[in-house]
């Protein structure tokens, strides 16, 4: 089993996996700034809009379901590291569930085997809140507890923990993950979560326009700003492997807050923003997830420590979105 970390050293390779997609746009943007450009490959299934994704550094198209393209893309750049991101996300998953499943599973497995088998070191693949269901307890949701999701989403993401831990302990494997909760950035516009809400919502303030929201007013779901997401996840890449005793995936949190209230948030900058409410099918997958997490055990093993309270977080969203609509 691996003891140290196994943090890129200069001249390794890095792969991300669905580089296009909100968090591996900056999580591949964070990957160059630190390792530089040439040393990070970002792949996705499609020529993202982010231009810099691709010219950047190198860029090679990738379905994660195809094995032989997955094969050929490590057997060519040889990555120390594999970011794996490419997933059908809660509230598309529910409307393809069996396509939802074959993409976040078989691709799971493809790159678990690939790794294995030609000797990748390390493997991140992010779970989620999603893993938790109806009978979780809301509030300080813990580690370990009742875990029943009822979304596809869900469900892969549960099965994919275990088969993670089971690649660390049956191949040694250094794969490690963390449960995101609803992650919200500036970069990239929403991509079919059941959070996506928390987004939208600053773009439509900024553009002068009101809201629609698809939850109800007094939903209360974990949220963290990308740059928490970011520190964490390098953070535990970082880690030492011998202070990861979490091999399934690790409870993360920062904060939580309702619609109600990241209204109340903006409205400090934008007093006549205003938002109405209409929920949808999204807001039954929203019931069933947690309103708090528990994240002692990140906090205690590898020094987790969240940067972003709502307004801090409402304040810099609104900065940079504004500043995207001066430069256009």
């Amino acid at each position: 089993m691996p003891t140290s970390s196994s943090a890129p050293t200069p001249g390794d390779t890095i792969l991300v996996i669905g580089a296009g997609g909100q968090l591996g746009l900056e999580l591949t943007h964070e990957l160059r700034q630190r390792y530089g450009a040439s040393h990070v490959v970002a792949a996705d299934v499609r020529t993202p809009k982010d231009l810099e994704i691709q010219q950047a550094g190198p860029f090679e198209l990738l379905d994660v379901l195809d094995k032989n393209r997955l094969t050929e893309v490590i057997q060519q750049y040889k990555p120390k590291q594999v970011y794996h991101l490419a997933a059908l996300l809660s509230a598309t998953a529910e409307k393809n569930p069996k396509f939802g499943w074959q993409l976040n599973m078989d691709g799971l497995f493809h790159v678990l085997d690939a790794a294995v088998d030609l000797g990748v070191e390390q493997v991140y693949w992010p779970s989620s809140i999603a893993v938790f269901g109806p009978d979780t307890p809301r509030q300080n949701t813990p580690q370990l507890t009742i875990m029943n999701p009822n979304t596809v989403y869900g469900i892969s993401k549960l099965a994919g923990e275990q088969w993670c831990e089971w690649y660390f302990r049956k191949h040694g494997l250094d794969v490690r993950s963390l449960r995101y909760p609803g992650l919200i950035g500036y970069k990239s516009l929403p991509g079919g979560g059941t959070t996506d809400y928390a987004v939208d919502i600053y773009h439509k303030a900024v553009a002068g326009e009101n809201y629609e929201c698809f939850l109800s007013e007094d939903t209360y779901l974990p949220m963290m700003y990308m740059p928490d997401a970011l520190k964490a996840t390098l953070d535990l890449m970082h880690a030492p492997a011998d202070s990861i005793k979490v091999r399934s995936s690790y409870n993360l949190g920062a904060m939580s807050f309702s619609p109600r209230e990241i209204t109340a948030s903006i409205q400090r900058h934008y007093p006549d923003f205003q938002v109405t409410y209409k929920p949808d099918q999204r807001q039954q997958i929203a019931d069933s997830w947690p309103a708090s997490i528990d994240d002692t055990q990140a906090r205690q093993d590898w020094n987790w420590q969240p940067q972003y309270n709502l307004d801090k977080m409402t304040d810099d969203m609104l900065l940079h979105l504004k500043e995207a609509v001066v430069l256009k």
